[in-house]
């Protein structure tokens, strides 16, 4: 009975608390219910939150932006130069052949002929033209002239001698390679090349344990498909001979030079210094990268269908993850607030080397707002001027690349062929500066700016870019692909006191003469160890694990098929 009592006792207790409580509970229901009517509703399209552009007010200094986000119309004071490498002055080129590399009349073999067809656009056929050089020394035989890819993606008739200068191209590595226009007679007949084609990536002696016993049979072969079918890490003669070909014996004709070299002087006379940057947001890369940028249903849409053509591609199901990763492309906006960031005004002149970019105007016009000082090929000479070249993609590629080699300061938005050969390049005539996006870091500083003040935002930029900016020593010698990372080639004066025959970079004209001339005394002749080298399967680079926006990855790749070729010629230049 005691219990029964204490139960009813704590039953008429509480029994008035229940409905103080229930009327609480349903006023909070009542105020989240007008919260989520008040709420705008969102999109279901878009999963990703898309600040708007910034907007400028002319009567004043500063930018309006979103929030408290606001972008100065000057660039952020960073405490450096610029438009120079800190410690570039220390640096410079060395390819000559040290006093134990044979000349090319001791060691060339009678009766031994390869030629080499090329593969992809024209930077992808440098890389084939400089390696097919080397493959020749390897061989001891004589080269013909390269024959250039005419039916891939870019459908470029040229030939050889419509984009390099040949006879000079010849002659500079009399030398080191014995090189003919063609296939010499056999008696009455010419020879009759054997075809064959050569696993990526393939080392000294695999060239000696593949295609030597071919060639002393058929004594003539063609090697198929050649990109990227020379090891990355030879020895350093080796080396130096291919930076022999490519930075001084591949020129281009004279007609592409002077169009070239007349673009860069119409740059010049708006301007000191000019960016040029190399922005590679094309739908193709879009859809190839399975990156997504905001625009909604139509957006995915349009590039699935791009997406869709190529059936070794998997469909990317979480498409931020690709972003969150680096491996997505700046948007041209981004790239803007990036170059803001880092300093760069909005009085510097950009010169954009691009195809049709994805959203037209509408995508470029963040980018110009920051940059209104915003010039292309197509709008500094008229259609006169470029009409022997705009119907060949790869000599109007040529007119972008001697532009782009001639700036003060090169931005690349991805890591294709053209990017790792013009930061090679770079390197080695002075290391100017060519600044990389680091897209890993950079994507959370972008979708998270509006929370943040541009003090904060452009010290964090700054910050991120260390060792993204072309400075001597960012990346370790033999890291990364050799195009882009030449460090055999390039000497510390500090420690081997080489002198440069071509001295500095005085003007486009001029440095491009004195390209004739060898650089410096070798005085590293160091052999490197001879790298192990899958012989039994082809090696090979899987486009997919190129991580064409992620320039620390190694491009040693694994033994497998054959990529899509024809995806990559489209993507790597």
């Amino acid at each position: 009975m005691a219990f029964q009592r204490r139960r009813n006792h704590y039953y008429h207790r509480f029994r008035f608390l229940i409905p103080f409580i229930s009327s609480i509970f349903g006023g909070l229901l009542l105020f989240f219910a007008l919260l989520s009517f008040l709420a705008p509703s969102p999109n279901v399209s878009d999963h990703t939150h898309r600040i708007p552009p910034v907007q400028f007010n002319a009567a004043s200094d500063k930018a309006i932006g979103v929030s408290h986000f606001r972008v100065p119309r000057n660039g952020a004071r960073s405490g450096r130069d610029l438009w120079t490498s800190r410690n570039a002055k220390f640096y410079s080129g060395c390819s000559n052949a040290s006093n134990k590399f044979r000349k090319a009349n001791a060691i060339t073999h009678p009766n031994r002929y390869l030629l080499i067809a090329t593969s992809g656009g024209l930077n992808q056929q440098r890389t084939g033209i400089t390696d097919a050089v080397v493959a020749a020394r390897i061989l001891n035989a004589t080269l013909i002239v390269p024959k250039l890819d005419q039916k891939s993606f870019w459908k470029d008739s040229s030939n050889f001698s419509e984009i390099f200068n040949v006879n000079w191209f010849i002659s500079f590595l009399s030398k080191d390679v014995n090189i003919i226009h063609q296939l010499p007679k056999r008696g009455r007949k010419t020879w009759n090349a054997h075809s064959m084609r050569v696993p990526r990536k393939c080392s000294e002696r695999c060239y000696q344990n593949r295609v030597l016993p071919v060639l002393l049979k058929r004594h003539a072969i063609q090697l198929s498909k050649f990109d990227y079918r020379l090891a990355n890490k030879l020895e350093t003669d080796l080396q130096k001979l291919r930076c022999r070909v490519n930075y001084h014996a591949l020129k281009f004709t004279d007609s592409i030079e002077k169009m070239g070299e007349k673009l860069v002087h119409r740059m010049r006379a708006r301007s000191k210094h000019y960016i040029a940057l190399h922005l590679r947001f094309e739908p193709d890369m879009l859809a190839f990268s399975g990156c997504y940028y905001g625009g909604g249903e139509k957006e995915r849409r349009e590039l699935g269908k791009i997406r869709r053509r190529w059936k070794t591609l998997h469909q990317v199901s979480n498409p931020e993850k690709e972003r969150r990763h680096g491996k997505c492309p700046l948007t041209p906006e981004e790239v803007g607030l990036m170059l803001r960031a880092l300093g760069y005004g909005q009085d510097v002149h950009i010169y954009v080397a691009s195809g049709e970019v994805y959203g037209g105007e509408e995508t470029l016009a963040p980018l110009k707002a920051l940059f209104p000082n915003f010039y292309s090929k197509e709008t500094i000479a008229s259609k006169q001027e470029l009409e022997n070249f705009s119907s060949y993609s790869s000599r109007m590629a040529a007119l972008d690349f001697i532009v782009c080699d001639e700036s003060d300061v090169f931005v690349t938005n991805n890591n294709g062929n053209m990017a790792r050969i013009l930061a090679g390049r770079r390197r080695y005539f002075g290391h100017k500066p060519t600044i990389r996006p680091n897209a890993k870091k950079l994507y959370r500083l972008f979708t998270n700016r509006a929370n943040m003040t541009w003090g904060a935002f452009s010290s964090r930029v700054r910050t991120y870019q260390r060792g993204f900016m072309g400075e001597p020593n960012e990346m370790r010698p033999g890291r990364g692909e050799f195009h882009e990372n030449p460090s055999p080639c390039i000497c510390e004066e500090a420690r081997f006191h080489v002198k440069s025959d071509l001295g500095p970079r005085k003007n486009d004209t001029t440095r491009r003469r004195d390209e004739a001339a060898m650089v410096g005394d070798d005085q590293n002749n160091d052999y490197e160890p001879e790298w192990p080298d899958s012989e039994e399967e082809e090696e090979q680079v899987e486009f997919q694990d190129k991580d064409p926006f992620n320039t620390s990855v190694e491009y040693e790749g694994g033994n497998s098929e054959e990529p899509n070729l024809e995806l990559e010629e489209i993507l790597s230049d």
